[in-house]
């Protein structure tokens, strides 16, 4: 059975991805498939997506590289041609005659560009025209938010805070239900102690008295009573 296209220049773009990637890009695959790709994008330096790690989602059709793949952002990102579903207006990413695809282009030149928007973004093809506009009449408030919604959604350390917050809420649930079983005991033991306390002296005497003639069934009943 004949291979086609895709199958056969996908794992060797992967291969030299992972061998040589670009600066600031990388990709792999995501659950086992050649057409489901992961891809990560460092923000440049002079952006102010600087230090950012962005993850992206990479979907290679079929007839590629005669159709270019879809790519989205899953960071949330603060630009002028990404949206808030992550999706990108790059010319790149459409088919002639309106885009600029071409089948000898790769996956590695394509994430590259997307890292250059990323550093220029193009604000006379927006796809957010609020921020396009912003980006153009007033470059400082719009870099101060790119950065400060960077710091939020694609640092590192707002990962990592992330996760130290999910691992202290998990241990202070896991120290509540303790705490509960251990007033739920104690609320027992104080139940069994009222219960003893409730029994006449006839009836104490005459347990203390079954208690020193052992038998299989007292046996049985020790071993419970000392395996709850």
């Amino acid at each position: 059975m004949r291979r086609s296209v895709m199958s056969v220049r996908i794992p060797k773009e992967l291969s030299r991805l992972e061998t040589d990637p670009p600066p600031g890009v990388s990709c792999g695959i995501k659950k086992d498939s050649i057409q489901q790709l992961q891809a990560q994008i460092i923000g440049a330096d002079s952006s102010p997506y600087s230090d950012g790690v962005f993850d992206l989602e990479v979907q290679v059709p079929d007839n590629y590289p005669m159709e270019p793949p879809k790519v989205w952002f899953l960071t949330p990102i603060y630009h002028p041609n990404i949206d808030t579903a992550g999706r990108i207006c790059l010319d790149l990413l459409k088919m002639p005659p309106t885009g600029g695809w071409k089948p000898s282009l790769s996956i590695a030149t394509l994430l590259t560009s997307i890292r250059l928007l990323m550093s220029q973004p193009n604000a006379d093809d927006p796809l957010m025209a609020d921020i396009s506009a912003e980006f153009k009449t007033n470059r400082a408030l719009f870099e101060q938010k790119a950065k400060e919604h960077t710091l939020k959604h694609a640092s590192q350390q707002s990962s990592a805070c992330s996760t130290r917050q999910n691992a202290s809420s998990a241990e202070h649930q896991s120290n509540e239900g303790d705490q509960s079983e251990s007033s739920s005991d104690d609320d027992s033991d104080q139940s069994e102690s009222s219960s003893d306390e409730s029994i006449s002296l006839p009836d104490k005497l005459a347990k203390r008295k079954s208690s020193q003639c052992p038998d299989d069934s007292m046996d049985t009943k020790k071993l419970r009573a000392d395996n709850p």
